[in-house]
C-alpha cells in the first residue's frame, strides 16, 4: 500500500469510479487507486514496509499499477503519473526482488533505492533526473543508466535522450509577451524541456528545444503567474507584467 501521509490544499483520493477528498491515514492498495493534486496544492505518499515516500506537488496524477508482496519478502510496487510532477525518495532495497517503477505515457523509470524525480507534460513528454543513486529509463526497447546527477528526456514513440548532467536552470525565458485585445494576451518563451510549465496554473506542453507559446486570459492586474518545476521537485515563481496597449 502507500498511505497518505500529508494533504496541502486540494488532493482527491480515488478508488475506482469514486472520489473524495483526500485525509491522512488513507491508503492506497489495489490497482486502479490513486490521487490527484490540485492547483497549488500537494501531497506525500509513504510506500509500505519503510521503503520511502514519495513528494506528489500540484497539478499531479498518481494511480496505481500493481503492489504485490512476494513469498520471499520482496515488495512490487508500479505507478502510473499520468501528469505532474514526483520526487522519491527510496531506501536501498534488502530483497533483490523488490521492484519499483513508475509509469508515464513516455516510458518507464525503475529504481533499486534512490531519490530521483519526473516532470510529465500534458503531451507525455517526461523529464527524468536522478539526485543519488541510480534509475534506468526505459522506452522504445531502449534503457539508459542515469546515476547520480543526471538526467535525460523521454519523448512519447522515442527512447530516453542520452544522459546529460543535472542542471538547476529553472530559468523562464521570455520572447514575446504583449495584449492581443483588454481580454487576452500572448506569451512565447523557452524553458528547459525536462522541467515543466504552468501559466496562470495550467500545465503548458513544450517542444523537444523547451520552446512554447500560448495565449492567456488577461487578469485584472495585467500579471500572469508561471511556475517552472525542475524533475527534482525545485521550482521558481514568476509574475510577467503584461505591457499596456
Amino acid at each position: 500500500w502507500l498511505e497518505v501521509r500529508q494533504v496541502v490544499g486540494q488532493v482527491l483520493f480515488q478508488q475506482g469510479q469514486r472520489s473524495q477528498l483526500a485525509r491522512l491515514g488513507m491508503r492506497l492498495q489495489n490497482v486502479g487507486d490513486g490521487i490527484v493534486t490540485g492547483n497549488r496544492s500537494q501531497s506525500i505518499l509513504a510506500v509500505d514496509n519503510g521503503i520511502g515516500f514519495i513528494d506528489v506537488a500540484e497539478d499531479t496524477s498518481v494511480r496505481v499499477q500493481q503492489l504485490q508482496h512476494l513469498s520471499d519478502g520482496g515488495h512490487v510496487t508500479r505507478l502510473f503519473v499520468e501528469r505532474g510532477q514526483v520526487s522519491l525518495r527510496i531506501r536501498r532495497f534488502t530483497h533483490r526482488s523488490s521492484e519499483l517503477e513508475i509509469q508515464t505515457p513516455a516510458g518507464w523509470s525503475g529504481v533499486r533505492g534512490t531519490e530521483f524525480g519526473l516532470t510529465v507534460q500534458p503531451d507525455g513528454k517526461t523529464g527524468v533526473a536522478t539526485r543519488s543513486g541510480a534509475v534506468v529509463a526505459r522506452a522504445q526497447g531502449r534503457s539508459v543508466s542515469l546515476q547520480s546527477g543526471f538526467q535525460s528526456l523521454i519523448i512519447p514513440g522515442e527512447p530516453p535522450t542520452p544522459p546529460r548532467p543535472l542542471t538547476t536552470d529553472a530559468r523562464l525565458q521570455l520572447n514575446y509577451l504583449a495584449a492581443i485585445d483588454r481580454q487576452t494576451a500572448r506569451i512565447e518563451g523557452q524553458i528547459d524541456p525536462v522541467n515543466l510549465l504552468l501559466i496562470a496554473g495550467v500545465p503548458q506542453v513544450v517542444d523537444r528545444d523547451g520552446r512554447f507559446q500560448v495565449t492567456v486570459a488577461m487578469p485584472p492586474n495585467r500579471r500572469i503567474p508561471a511556475v517552472v518545476i525542475m524533475p527534482l521537485g525545485n521550482r521558481q515563481s514568476y509574475e510577467l507584467a503584461v505591457p499596456a496597449l
